[in-house]
């Protein structure tokens, strides 16, 4: 495994130790002791502290350090099996029971949402689907990678175009060349167009005079290497994927301002607990998705699962956490779609920015 592989192994163990460190331990077992809390050195009545909540009992070996920590990154309890399938299907009764203050029967918004966020960008780094270049000697590879492949496409084009011609010159069926014709030259200019991503990239903000010196020269380094600029785009994306939380909840909020009712019953709180659980489900799914074309599964039967299971989640979860109508609850579903759309362009626009001025 890699540098990056051990990177991203490294990012889900981080993405488990901070989600549990925000995450109660609450319904966690323990034995019990008698005496005073060692933490804060009140009476104990049971298994944990009443004044500090810590646990009455504590260990001192090995052992105990290992089990606690693969505890803090595997933490499969009761919480995790009862969040995840409400997670996925009821969505909005999860986000509305949440609110309303079962808090200890689940997985915190802001603890599922940092444990996904880590693991989709550790699975990423590890199957190397995000690795990027940073010198010419990888994006010189690259484009002799790009034109080994195109080789024999061309020379297939060039053999499917002579059988066509031969089919139509003698009466016969022409569909099964045309068809394969069709796909070898679709494949044919994604390969192209993707040389040409890597060969033109120097030409990144070249020549730009926006009137700020500083901003001049931050865009002239980055021109001078975009894989550099790209590579530093991935590697803010984990660390700063929490804006995605404070850009998102104005546009919820948009959603709900015209109703009194919406604005007497549903708080800030309330759209926080709603962003953070559904970003959290989004980056659980792009790792489904991920996984499901990693061992085989057709891609156009992955492709309609990604353009149906987003907008079905969250019309399920608007519909349940607001208390909606179905009409109600489409009409914003089809509306926060597009605001996602601007609030993910806004999120990679603050990235780009920090690659250049970083």
């Amino acid at each position: 495994m890699g540098g990056e592989g051990i990177e991203g192994v490294g990012e889900a163990v981080t993405g488990g130790a901070l989600a549990r460190a925000v995450e109660p331990a609450a319904g966690e077992a323990a034995l019990g002791a008698g005496g005073n809390c060692l933490n804060c050195g009140a009476p104990l009545a049971g298994d944990y502290c009443a004044r500090c909540g810590q646990k009455a009992q504590v260990h001192r070996t090995i052992s105990a350090w290992w089990h606690d920590f693969l505890h803090s990154v595997l933490h499969l309890d009761g919480k995790f099996w009862r969040t995840l399938p409400m997670l996925a299907w009821r969505p909005g009764e999860l986000t509305r029971r949440y609110v309303e203050g079962e808090r200890a029967k689940f997985i915190s918004p802001l603890a599922l949402f940092l444990f996904s966020v880590f693991l989709m960008f550790a699975v990423f780094s590890v199957s190397g689907a995000t690795a990027i270049g940073v010198d010419d000697g990888a994006a010189a590879e690259a484009s002799r990678d790009i034109e080994a492949e195109l080789a024999p496409l061309r020379e297939q084009v060039a053999r499917l175009e002579a059988e066509r011609a031969r089919g139509t010159a003698g009466g016969g069926d022409i569909a099964a060349p045309d068809a394969r014709l069709a796909e070898a030259r679709s494949r044919i200019e994604q390969l192209e167009l993707a040389r040409r991503l890597v060969d033109d990239g120097p030409a990144f903000g070249s020549g730009m005079d926006s009137g700020w010196p500083w901003l001049d020269e931050s865009m002239r380094k980055a021109s001078e290497n975009p894989a550099l600029l790209f590579y530093k785009v991935q590697a803010n994306a984990y660390k700063f994927s929490w804006a995605l939380i404070p850009i998102s909840v104005p546009f919820l909020w948009l959603l709900l301002l015209h109703r009194r009712r919406y604005r007497r019953d549903y708080g800030p709180y309330d759209h926080l607990v709603f962003v953070t659980y559904s970003i959290a489900f989004m980056s659980l799914a792009m790792i489904a998705f991920f996984l499901l074309r990693s061992i085989g599964i057709r891609g156009d039967v992955v492709n309609v699962a990604f353009l149906l299971v987003p907008p079905l989640h969250i019309y399920r979860q608007l519909k349940g956490a607001y208390r909606l109508s179905r009409f109600a609850a489409l009409w914003r579903t089809l509306a926060l779609l597009v605001f996602a759309s601007i609030a993910l362009m806004l999120f990679l626009l603050l990235l780009l920015t920090i690659g250049v001025l970083g």
